[in-house]
């Protein structure tokens, strides 16, 4: 199984989407001190996440999600809990 995942960081009121196989090591990641962009909004919340079944169906979604590049979008998903009419 994969997931979907969108953590926040209130930090920097910035939505971070992205897929994995194990989403509690993923977001541990997210939170440790490291470089790069994750490092400056700890600690991230994970506000939803969605499973499926194949890797190829995970990416694409994130793919898709990605390509909303619209915070009201992204919001209304969340809130909705579930998928959000394309």
């Amino acid at each position: 199984m994969y997931f979907v995942y969108i953590i926040y960081s209130p930090k920097l009121d910035k939505y971070y989407i992205g897929f994995t196989a194990d989403i509690k090591d993923r977001l541990d990641k997210h939170n440790r001190k490291s470089k790069g962009f994750s490092n400056l909004g700890r600690p991230w919340q994970l506000v939803y996440s969605k499973c499926f079944d194949t890797k190829h169906d995970a990416m694409s979604r994130e793919k898709q999600l990605k390509g909303w590049k619209n915070k009201e979008r992204i919001v209304a998903l969340i809130k909705a809990g579930s998928e959000h009419p394309d």
